[in-house]
């Protein structure tokens, strides 16, 4: 369970990364987030997960604890990319959705993968992006609509 906001996850990926001024050190390390991330089970590798617009094989999974938090799986074909997952997850997993839709994805632009991941990979990450912030539009809404 992870227990730092969202906003303090980002700070600590932007603190964890500053340290890397190379971008293939920073590279490195995405690949490195991507290889310890935890397998996504099968069952959950479906069309209905596959995130749209990405060049490779991207699949999100989420559900909704007892205790209102997301929790999200994930997995990709591609090293870069699987790491690129890690880091959403990261920062996202344990939230609750109305954090999720509240908090906007500084990381992002701080750490600089809008200017120096390739087209395709950049607008992959802001598909998966966007399917976390969809699932936490269609789970903000399930809680407020139980009441």
């Amino acid at each position: 369970m992870n227990m730092l906001t969202i906003q303090e996850r980002q700070n600590k990926v932007i603190a964890d990364f500053s340290a890397y001024t190379q971008w293939e050190d920073r590279y490195k390390k995405i690949i490195e987030m991507g290889k310890a991330l935890a397998d996504m089970p099968q069952e959950f590798k479906t069309e209905q997960n596959m995130v749209k617009g990405c060049q490779s094989q991207v699949w999100l999974h989420a559900a909704l604890s007892d205790k209102g938090q997301i929790q999200l799986q994930g997995d990709s074909d591609a090293l870069i990319v699987k790491g690129l997952v890690a880091l959403l997850l990261y920062v996202y997993s344990g939230s609750s959705p109305s954090d999720i839709l509240a908090t906007p994805p500084e990381f992002l632009k701080a750490l600089g993968f809008e200017g120096n991941l390739s087209p395709s990979r950049a607008n992959g990450l802001h598909a998966m992006l966007k399917q976390i912030k969809n699932y936490a539009m269609a789970f903000d809404y399930l809680l407020k609509s139980k009441g």
